[in-house]
């Protein structure tokens, strides 16, 4: 079965540069077969994104969100536990999820860096679309050799 939808999870934190990866993820797919979930920050898209991957109708979920150094540590345990749980959505539910997790060294909120980041985010949304393409091609080749 060839799916030709999927699902964008975004972050609402930092939402005026997040959003910017679902322009650039629509300039390959389009609007009409992306379903688009909101969740308050980036530490609640692993969950969602594997409820949405379980329901089997997405070929893949992609999950976009900025997490900044605010001069804690704590940046860095979020990164990293949306990164793995988003990995171990994807092993567990055989559907591809992608990440769109940004984590700045170095953000302040300025004119200057929102520019920067806001562009970035659209590359990025472009590469996740890209990469959503390939990995479904690829796999529905797979399962038609099988």
């Amino acid at each position: 079965m060839t799916h030709t939808r999927y699902a964008f999870v975004k972050a609402n934190w930092h939402s005026d540069i997040v959003d910017r990866a679902l322009d650039g993820f629509q300039q390959l797919i389009p609007i009409e077969h992306i379903d688009i979930f909101d969740v308050p920050g980036a530490f609640e898209m692993p969950l969602l994104a594997r409820d949405l991957a379980q329901t089997g109708r997405y070929a893949a979920v992609a999950c976009a969100a900025f997490v900044v150094d605010g001069g804690i540590y704590r940046h860095d345990f979020v990164a990293q536990a949306v990164v793995d749980g988003l990995m171990r959505a994807g092993m567990d539910t055989d559907i591809p999820v992608l990440s769109i997790s940004l984590t700045p060294h170095q953000y302040q909120e300025t004119e200057h860096h929102n520019a920067i980041y806001h562009a970035h985010f659209v590359e990025k949304g472009r590469e996740a679309a890209k990469a959503a393409l390939s990995i479904t091609e690829t796999r529905s080749k797979i399962a038609k050799a099988a």
